[in-house]
């Protein structure tokens, strides 16, 4: 499809990228959301713990909501978007990642911009309520980038399935990671990589023959981190195999439901391979918006409805108008 010219307009103090980054990931609030924990239980022994919340009247539709890296379903981001939908009358469905519920997982393994199974297993979860005749997903970050490859590695998709929205999407791993670990993004990378490893920590003593204090002692970088624990981890060889392999990237083309990408062009986060512009124009399926601010899922708006929060409902609005 064409590429969508963007209507978003930034508060003034809000344009430069670092700030609008910060600023939603810290300080933004969202009150009034009520959720409710349902614990899915995987096949293969681990679990994911998933956060409900209700549109005031029953409804057929509901979203799917993926956060990013280190996040949970009680994320702003999350449940901002949360409360718009239930506000218009559709129910929201927040996942946390395996590890990411505030309980640590069973198993080694984790979570990963590329593990589709899980969205898969909780896409057939609610599928089994019999309840919706509607899904939609919005993936922040990590999660935009798993569900852009759900959307485009599965040739049956639910007919259920009718949109996606992908938000602040590294749809090129190796690119995005590179330019999170520049010296700009430097602050950023240290935060996340701390965070990484004070979950691997007790996995050390619950895992002994998956991994040694070595190994451990070794990670000084987010490449490190995906070398040592989420390649070896999740059947990759190395770091560089898990980025090709979970990069949504390939899986553009191949989409075949409305998808709706909005990745700022002043996100620091973001390498050039993560604005699909020639895959957007050579598929009718998908559309690619581009504003000029917005930094890191950073899209302040008014109202503390954030302006990706807003285009997620349009968007999903006009599918189900046909």
């Amino acid at each position: 499809m064409p590429i969508i010219e963007s209507t978003y307009k930034p508060p003034f103090w809000a344009k430069k990228s670092f700030v609008s980054t910060v600023f939603s990931g810290l300080a933004r609030t969202v009150n009034g959301v009520v959720q409710t924990r349902e614990r899915i239980e995987l096949e293969d022994g681990d679990f994911m713990d998933v956060d409900w919340s209700y549109a005031e009247s029953p409804s057929d539709k509901v979203i799917i909501l993926l956060h990013g890296l280190e996040g949970n379903a009680q994320r702003p981001y999350i449940t901002g978007t949360a409360k718009l939908f239930n506000e218009n009358g559709i129910d929201a469905c927040a996942l946390n990642f395996r590890g990411c519920s505030g309980e640590p997982n069973r198993l080694y393994r984790s979570y990963h911009s590329g593990a589709t199974e899980d969205l898969d297993a909780v896409i057939n979860h609610i599928l089994e309520k019999d309840k919706y005749s509607e899904i939609y997903i919005k993936g922040i970050s990590l999660g935009a980038n798993m569900a852009l490859k759900y959307a485009g590695e599965h040739n049956d998709l639910p007919k259920e399935l009718k949109g996606i929205v992908a938000v602040s999407s590294p749809c090129y791993l190796k690119g995005s990671c590179d330019a999170l670990m520049s010296l700009k993004n430097k602050h950023y990378a240290i935060r996340f990589l701390a965070h990484l490893k004070e979950k691997l920590k007790p996995k050390l003593e619950q895992f002994p023959q998956d991994i040694f204090i070595t190994d451990f002692n070794s990670i000084k970088t987010l490449v490190d981190f995906d070398d040592v624990y989420t390649s070896k981890a999740h059947g990759f060889k190395d770091a560089l195999d898990y980025y090709e392999k979970s990069s949504s990237l390939q899986y553009l083309p191949s989409i075949i439901i409305p998808t709706l990408i909005i990745n700022s062009l002043n996100d620091s986060f973001l390498s050039a391979e993560c604005y699909p512009v020639k895959e957007a124009k050579q598929n009718p399926n998908l559309y690619l918006e581009m504003p000029k601010y917005g930094g890191h899922v950073g899209f302040i708006d008014k109202k503390n409805v954030y302006y990706n929060e807003r285009r997620a409902l349009d968007f999903v609005n006009q599918i189900i108008s046909g």
